[in-house]
């Protein structure tokens, strides 16, 4: 507890002094003591405290001077040292101007007066980062600031005072010092943001929430120096009014104040909005602006409405997924929003629903579409109303408008429709068989042009049997020909055929229709015996032949069949038996104890149950074979039930010997040919150009007589004149005759091996008759090569090869 002795003075809980009246100090110090006291110990403290009041040029600042002691008292004014004096907290203005160092407070010790005491602080801002922001007088004790304060930088610091002799023995316990920084109004309110983007539905009440703005000061929030307060400066457009908006100023909450808000006329409003400190006092607080963009949302305010009241359009019978009109309407709301987006439907006028209004994605027309068929013969026009909506409902307390219905007159354009057929498929019944030109239905077509006058002729567009004729008038159908139900053609019992309707529009239609006609079975169709072959042994107890037949027609036209052996021959009923097994088998077995092997004919008569029932006699080939134990025919017995004896045998055996010798010889022979034709050498060809071959001809010349020849002619001489011009008859053998040559046979380009021989003599007669050809003992001329040739020797390797030695 706390007490002073002067009445203008008092110090509260924490230790603050403060004037408890406005007073004025009249002289340069007012001096006064606080007393501190524990009311369960009785211990008190004493201070002493002293207003000084320094004159500066402009201002009078007061500083007071607070002299605390470490002395000790009780209330019978004997010392002790159980208890420190508490010093109250000191409190530092911040953004002092000084001077500095600036006193804050003296600390002294009671043992002052004996010893001389030496003081000093610790703690952050003395001896502790910052540094030296504190500082002490270490013989008087008093304490400085030595520089302006920060409180945003740094709101409080906790120091110690410590007091030591000279020797540096502690003479008093540490004290705590607490400095708190006095804020002052020195920094602006600050927006988290420059631009706030909000949005309020068009048409909203006053009091609708749009946003909220926030602006934060640096300063004490405790103290005026950082309550903000905001306010709306300026509203940008002011339509419908200038005030469209309020700001809760301690929130910085944005609502509507007044009704009005159309985005179709104004669809944002931008707010500068105005934080300030000091409470909102704009002649001492610190301000701030920041911008809000307030956007106008659209609501489903303005119903569509259609351009115009009716609209018209045509459409050709029996066209689909056709647009036949555009309808246009106008929407004020937000392009390609909710509610923008029209949606038409159709309320009267098509009840059989052939039409179907689409939306255009992009302009929002409606497209008029044909999704069913239209008939001109049922109905020539349609009279429509269409209303429009929007996707999204309307706004509450809006109204449809007598322009969202419309009127959409269709008319229908009429074509030239094919003729149908009424009944496709047609299916007639009767029996197979009628006669040629019977009647058998009438298919006639149905034209659905009622309203054009055409006439409708008939063809045949499939008749794969062609069976039928049709009236090319009147649709008549009848047989060209009989029907048979077992043809081809027929399947399950039906015919089927398709026939061609056509009229003489412009352009002419045609239709199609198909006829189908059951055919109901008549038995025409005798039954035929099967199987056709067969094989028994000549023993008739070891097996017998199971037969059947078939029958092209149905029941009841089948079976059960009656099978039958003839009575003539009478050796067919002597030798074989026919036994019943069922309805549709039966068994032919032997009815003598051994018949001789070979191939029997066996008529066999079979009868079927149709009404009247047809018969037919097929033959069927038995074979009566030897057979072995088990009852098979053995390899001789097969060959005796053929009918081949064992001459007959042999000579075939011979036969088969005696081709295949001749194949072996033939192939022999012309073997031989052909290693022959490979080993022998063909004469040549006068034509042939011998410069690509050596030949060996063996003919060295006729003794010493060939020494007067002039060896030199046999190369190509320079001029040609001492031979034409010789006398007739003289001439010599070893020059290379200049008249008309004999014509030798032309060798084939393939030869035969059978044309060899009539090569070579055909050649030798032609020899024997060439009056120009050189004796047999003389040097013969056999080709004229020539000299200087420019492409030179094909042959000059063979000099490389040496003399005979070598």
């Amino acid at each position: 507890h706390y007490e002073t002795n002067s009445m203008d003075f008092k110090v509260g809980a924490d230790g603050t002094v403060f004037a408890t009246r406005e007073l004025r100090i009249p002289s340069e110090q007012v001096a006064f003591t606080v007393t501190a006291w524990d009311h369960q110990t009785a211990e008190r403290w004493d201070a002493a405290v002293r207003l000084l009041v320094a004159q500066t040029s402009s201002t009078q600042s007061r500083q007071i001077e607070e002299n605390w002691k470490w002395c000790r008292q009780s209330s019978n004014g004997l010392r002790r040292q159980k208890r420190d004096w508490v010093i109250p907290p000191i409190n530092v203005p911040e953004n002092s101007r000084g001077p500095f160092p600036q006193q804050l407070v003296r600390i002294r010790s009671d043992k002052d007066n004996d010893i001389p005491i030496r003081y000093s602080i610790t703690g952050v801002g003395a001896d502790q980062p910052p540094m030296e922001v504190f500082s002490i007088d270490s013989m008087s004790g008093r304490m400085y600031v030595t520089r302006p304060m920060d409180r945003e930088e740094r709101a409080s610091y906790h120091l110690r005072a410590h007091a030591v002799d000279m020797n540096g023995n502690k003479v008093e316990n540490p004290i705590d010092l607490y400095i708190y920084v006095i804020d002052m109004n020195d920094n602006r309110p600050e927006f988290l943001n420059q631009v706030y983007n909000g949005s309020v539905d068009e048409g909203s009440k006053p009091g609708t929430y749009v946003m909220t703005v926030t602006a934060n000061d640096a300063d004490d929030a405790t103290t005026a120096n950082g309550m903000v307060r905001y306010r709306i400066v300026t509203q940008t457009p002011q339509s419908p009014s200038q005030n469209m908006f309020t700001i809760n100023s301690e929130t910085g909450d944005i609502v509507t104040v007044a009704a009005g808000l159309d985005r179709e006329k104004v669809q944002q409003y931008m707010v500068i909005i105005q934080a300030t400190d000091m409470e909102g006092n704009l002649n001492y607080g610190l301000s701030n602006t920041a911008t809000a963009i307030i956007t106008v949302t659209d609501v489903n305010d303005n119903p569509p409405e259609f351009t115009a009241s009716t609209y018209a359009g045509e459409v050709p019978e029996n066209r689909v997924e056709m647009v036949v009109a555009n309808l246009t309407v106008m929407d004020r709301d937000q392009p390609h929003s909710p509610n923008w987006n029209a949606v038409y439907r159709i309320i009267s006028g098509d009840p059989s629903g052939h039409f179907s209004v689409r939306t255009d994605p992009t302009t929002n027309e409606g497209m008029v579409t044909v999704v069913k068929a239209v008939d001109y013969e049922l109905n020539r026009a349609f009279m429509l109303t269409v209303m429009v909506s929007n996707q999204a409902p309307l706004a509450s307390g809006i109204q449809m408008s007598f322009q969202s219905t419309a009127g959409v007159t269709i008319s229908v354009m009429d074509i030239n429709e094919a003729p149908y057929f009424p009944s496709n498929h047609k299916l007639i019944r009767l029996e197979e068989g009628v006669p040629t030109g019977t009647v058998l239905t009438t298919f006639s077509a149905v034209d659905p042009d009622r309203f054009m006058q055409q006439a409708v002729r008939y063809s045949k567009l499939s008749d794969p049997a062609n069976w039928l004729h049709i009236n090319a008038t009147n649709g008549q159908i009848s047989t060209a020909a009989v029907l048979d139900r077992e043809s081809l053609y027929i399947k399950n019992n039906v015919y089927e055929a398709t026939f061609l309707a056509a009229d003489n529009g412009i352009p002419p239609a045609s239709g199609t229709g198909t006829l189908q006609i059951y055919l109901i079975d008549i038995n025409d169709n005798a039954p035929e015996l099967l199987p056709k072959e067969a094989q028994v042994c000549e023993k008739p107890s070891l097996n017998a032949i199971n037969i059947t037949a078939a029958d092209a027609d149905v029941d009841p036209n089948i079976g059960p069949y009656v099978f039958e052996l003839p009575f003539v021959p009478a050796s067919v009923r002597n030798n074989w038996t026919v036994t019943r097994l069922n309805g549709d088998y039966a068994q032919l077995s032997l009815r003598v104890l051994h018949l001789e092997a070979g191939v029997y004919d066996v008529p066999i008569t079979v009868t079927d149950s149709g009404n009247p029932p047809l018969s037919h006699t097929s033959i069927i080939k038995v074979k009566v074979c030897p057979c072995d134990d088990n009852g098979d025919c053995t390899t001789v017995g097969a060959v005796a039930a053929a009918g081949l004896g064992t001459g007959a045998i042999v000579a075939i055996l011979i036969c088969i010997v005696m081709l295949l010798t001749m194949v072996l010889l033939f192939v022999v022979w012309m073997k031989r040919r052909e290693k022959e034709r490979h080993t022998k050498q063909l004469l040549i060809d006068p034509e042939d150009d011998v410069r690509d071959n050596i030949l060996k001809y063996d003919e060295e010349g006729g003794g010493e007589e060939d020494q007067d020849y002039d060896l030199s002619q046999l190369q190509q001489p320079e001029a040609m004149e001492h031979v034409l011009t010789k006398a007739p008859g003289v001439r010599r053998v070893d020059e290379r005759p200049v008249g008309a040559e004999p014509q030798y046979p032309v060798r084939p380009v393939v030869p035969h091996p059978g044309d060899i021989g009539d090569f070579i003599n055909e050649g030798l007669r032609a020899a024997d008759n060439d009056p120009t050809a050189p004796l047999h003992d003389s040097l013969l001329v056999f080709d004229y090569e020539g000299s200087g040739s420019t492409a030179g020797s094909d042959y000059d390797y063979l000099n490389d090869w040496g003399g005979e030695e070598d």
